[in-house]
């Protein structure tokens, strides 16, 4: 008796996420199908130029322009961004500089200190 595995597939928006992509921003045959686990590998090993375009420039997703500004992903709701953002508008948010990030940033560091020091309490126990 032979079985007969069907290749793991995903909807388009969980490989945009694995992927750190907007996916409004994705080719259209990208949005419209589905992706198998040797297609995300191969995006994530060799990815195609639009692929390496988005990386690149934007949009990108919350997550990514959470990250580029050292933040949180609620901090930035907090500073009103919600929608994707290009490279060049985070860069532009990055000059401003304004009090707002200023804020998140400290509270993001206060937030890596403490999970920090809880770590250290556990591995001393």
């Amino acid at each position: 008796m032979t079985s007969h595995k069907t290749p793991q597939t995903m909807k388009p928006a969980t490989a945009a996420k694995k992927l750190g992509v907007y996916l409004e921003a994705t080719p259209a045959e990208f949005q419209e199908g589905v992706v198998s686990r040797d297609e995300l590998n191969a995006l994530q090993t060799e990815p195609p130029e639009w692929l390496r375009e988005l990386r690149r420039n934007g949009p990108h997703p919350r997550p990514v322009i959470a990250a580029k500004l050292g933040i949180s992903i609620s901090g930035l709701a907090r500073g009103g961004i919600t929608d994707a953002l290009t490279t060049e508008q985070i860069d532009a948010v990055k000059t401003e500089d304004p009090d707002w990030l200023k804020r998140e940033r400290e509270t993001q560091a206060e937030v890596r200190k403490e999970e920090a020091r809880l770590k250290a309490t556990r591995t001393e126990s």
